[in-house]
């Protein structure tokens, strides 16, 4: 399929690009995870570890993407992302982890959320229980914010050959991150069957 995509004669000249990529795709991914937060925004590797590649893809294996970083909680990550047992609070979850690759989407949930704490607390039409329900929480505000805060503040205190090395690997791995989600079959739910039965 690569190879017709990029219409090449020969699969070697393909496995030529493909090689060239994944190398670069690897050196940016363990570049950027040298600079992984846990949920409190303290590093999760304190120094680079150069991984074998068994170790590297138990790595891989053991967690799973989900909005604004990865998880491994191995129920959720047997599932794919789609069962966490928390319903999805990643911010106050110690399996919940991420990276500077994810500040631009941490900085849109963020403003997501505030903008969804204005419009709920705005909305007449809802019952008390409702709006409780459905309004953001000011600890989960606190707690992305304090997360983008301390992923800057790191950034901050890298040289500047070192934070442009880090910024160029994180987009390579966000383009990575796209690559593989425009990829994976979108599961539909089936449509049910509304014609009437015929009694015979």
């Amino acid at each position: 399929m690569l190879r017709e995509l990029l219409d090449h004669d020969s699969m070697d000249t393909t496995r030529i690009y493909y090689r060239i990529g994944a190398e670069r795709q690897r050196e940016a991914v363990d570049k950027v995870t040298r600079h992984q937060f846990d949920r409190h925004g303290q590093h999760v590797w304190h120094q680079a570890q150069a991984l074998l590649d068994a170790a590297r893809t138990r790595q891989v294996i053991g967690q799973v993407a989900v909005p604004y970083g990865v998880c491994t909680e191995p129920s959720n990550v047997q599932a794919g992302g789609g069962a966490c047992p928390f319903r999805f609070r990643c911010a106050g979850c110690d399996h919940f982890r991420t990276d500077v690759s994810y500040l631009p989407d941490l900085k849109a949930y963020l403003h997501d959320l505030l903008r969804d704490r204005e419009r709920v607390l705005a909305a007449t039409e809802l019952d008390d229980w409702a709006r409780t329900q459905a309004l953001p929480s000011e600890e989960e505000i606190r707690r992305i914010r304090a997360l983008i805060g301390q992923a800057e503040a790191h950034l901050g205190q890298l040289t500047d050959d070192e934070r442009s090395g880090l910024e160029e690997a994180a987009r390579l791995v966000r383009r990575g991150r796209q690559a593989v989600s425009l990829g994976m079959p979108q599961v539909r739910q089936p449509t049910p069957d509304l014609r009437l039965e015929r009694t015979s």
